[in-house]
């Protein structure tokens, strides 16, 4: 299948009505309030794709559809699946991509979620490793699954302490490929402070601020920020990209 190349959806974007002088601070406070009402109401838990539930922001999971589309990897590593609706997703855009499959990695995949992927059509594209994604076993079980010509993009939504966060950015990074990205999920985690569920320590103990530590000893990854543009995230600052 041919797709438009970049050149051509640069053209393209010529044509489309879009603003250059944006009221930046507006839309930065209105989007960390509407985030902190969703957060509030659990408004992501309602999102299904392709009928399990996704637990994601409808804005993040465009962006990320932008992000899967321009690099079309050939593996994507998913590390925390929940009900494994991102997992769907992610294997449903390399179904129309037609290629490449989705690792899912969880410490432990309940079983009424396990049946829910492994019984839906885009299960034929999904592998699934049940394990603590910092223990070197499961490491190489993943590592087992990926081709050394293989484009690798990773997605981190786990455990989202800080230092599990660095943990996995440590473990992970090597296996993205210059171009690719390493996404860090719950990066909005201090915004969300005081609110029902949310933690005092969150100031500190989140995954930006692993983000942040990491970049500071590797400098083959730097932010992405123009993956920012809808405001609404819950990984602000979170592409990583590789250089």
């Amino acid at each position: 299948m041919i797709w438009p190349s970049e050149d051509d959806i640069t053209e393209l974007k010529k044509h489309v009505k879009q603003k250059k002088n944006k009221d930046i601070a507006t839309l930065k406070e209105d989007s960390r309030q509407w985030i902190r009402t969703s957060w509030q109401n659990n408004l992501s838990y309602e999102i299904t794709w392709l009928g399990i539930p996704i637990i994601q922001l409808p804005s993040d999971i465009i962006i990320m559809q932008e992000l899967i589309f321009k690099v079309k990897p050939d593996i994507i590593i998913e590390i925390g699946i929940a009900h494994g609706g991102a997992l769907i997703f992610y294997s449903s855009l390399l179904e129309l991509l037609g290629k490449g499959k989705a690792i899912g990695v969880d410490i432990e995949i309940k079983s009424h979620n396990r049946k829910a992927i492994e019984s839906h059509p885009m299960s034929k594209r999904i592998k699934l490793i049940e394990g603590d994604s910092v223990k070197q076993e499961t490491i190489e079980k993943i590592e087992n699954e990926i081709d050394p010509q293989s484009t690798v993009l990773i997605a981190l939504d786990s455990n989202h302490t800080k230092d599990h966060v660095i943990k996995e950015l440590r473990a992970y990074s090597k296996f993205v490929t210059s171009g690719s990205y390493l996404v860090v999920f719950d990066t909005i985690m201090p915004e969300l402070i005081g609110l029902d569920g949310s933690q005092e320590n969150w100031n500190e103990d989140n995954p930006l601020e692993a983000i942040k530590e990491f970049l500071k000893i590797n400098k083959d990854f730097e932010i992405d920020d123009s993956y920012n543009k809808l405001f609404v995230s819950n990984c602000p600052n979170g592409f990583l990209k590789k250089k």
